[in-house]
């Protein structure tokens, strides 16, 4: 086991899936600059820059993969995935169903999203729902430096597009990763934390935040079951609706706004079919509809924080005494 950060955990899976399968190559903005290692061991071939030009880049991946190769591609922000939209969604995304099975598109996109580094609205936007909604794509949306790894390798090997996106806020917090291989499988959720008295079901980054939360509740003994859904798309139904069931009170929360965003299908899936089991309304923490601010201080207030975790979570178990400051906030 090892103590390494989100970005090295990248940085390993990269290069592991490299040595394991010379199909495998990279290429994007920055790439052969960010990433020198990757270069010198494998060379210019295998790791290069591209122009400034996103949909060049997604289209030469698609190519590519339909010739056979593994193309891992960097489009920088996600923001930026505006211009490469055609590419990855309808012909990536579409070409494998269109052609009858006859092609198929192993590739994946990184793309940075999420708050904390006040680089602005054009280039922080939570846009992975427009992608789970893309028929033919999966998303992958980790939170911590062992599934990063373990999921970009599963991602890599997947014959489907894969959209990898990375919270910018998790790149340099390390975690503990096991030194020998372990693959992470797309669409399997993780229980952070378990509990009995509420579900928080979250990803990325609002991982860290719920289980911040989860400690504060614990001390107002309310027992919070904290789940990663890791994977978006395929999204596991199965462990969502167990801890539903269990808790029987369901709080999700994501940074990306509330409006059509992930939170709502979870909501939906729960309903449809764990209705008998809610002892309370779900209820939905998200980011406003709104671009995300510049400044620190606004961004911040931009993000779900765990206090307002706490609040959300202590308006489903209804009229609890809590202490201190979570019954001043309920009560404000």
């Amino acid at each position: 086991m090892s103590q390494i950060t989100v970005n090295e955990a990248i940085t390993q899976a990269l290069a592991e899936e490299m040595r394991r399968d010379p199909r495998v190559l990279m290429f994007g903005e920055g790439v052969a600059t960010k990433r020198q290692d990757l270069l010198a061991e494998f060379g210019g071939q295998r790791v290069r820059n591209t122009p400034l030009a996103e949909g060049i880049i997604a289209g030469t991946a698609a190519g590519a993969a339909a010739t056979g190769l593994r193309p891992v591609v960097d489009l920088l922000f996600a923001p930026f995935l505006c211009f490469a939209m055609d590419e990855i969604v309808n012909s990536a995304g579409k070409l494998r169903y269109i052609s009858g099975g006859q092609f198929a598109f192993p590739m994946v996109v990184i793309a940075m999203t999420g708050s904390g580094w006040t680089v602005g609205a054009q280039h922080n936007h939570n846009l992975e729902a427009w992608f789970v909604h893309s028929p033919g794509l999966k998303v992958v949306m980790p939170s911590n430096a062992a599934d990063f790894k373990g999921l970009l390798k599963s991602a890599i090997r997947d014959d489907n597009p894969v959209l990898f996106f990375v919270d910018m806020a998790l790149g340099h917090v390390p975690g503990e990763v096991q030194d020998d291989e372990q693959l992470v499988p797309l669409g399997r959720a993780a229980i952070a934390r378990e509990g009995k008295d509420v579900t928080i079901i979250s990803y990325a980054k609002m991982v860290n935040t719920c289980l911040e939360a989860a400690e504060q509740l614990a001390e107002q003994g309310i027992s919070a079951e904290v789940i990663d859904l890791r994977s978006l798309k395929p999204l596991d139904e199965e462990a969502i609706l167990r801890s539903a069931r269990k808790t029987g009170r369901v709080l999700i929360v994501h940074e990306a706004s509330r409006m059509c965003g992930v939170g709502a299908e979870v909501s939906a899936i729960i309903t449809e079919h764990a209705f008998d089991a809610l002892k309370a309304p779900i209820i939905r923490l998200t980011g406003p509809d709104a671009p995300a601010p510049s400044s620190y201080m606004l961004e911040q207030a931009f993000m779900p924080q765990p206090d307002a975790v706490v609040v959300s979570v202590a308006k489903l178990m209804g009229p609890i005494a809590l202490r201190g400051h979570a019954r001043e906030a309920v009560n404000a």
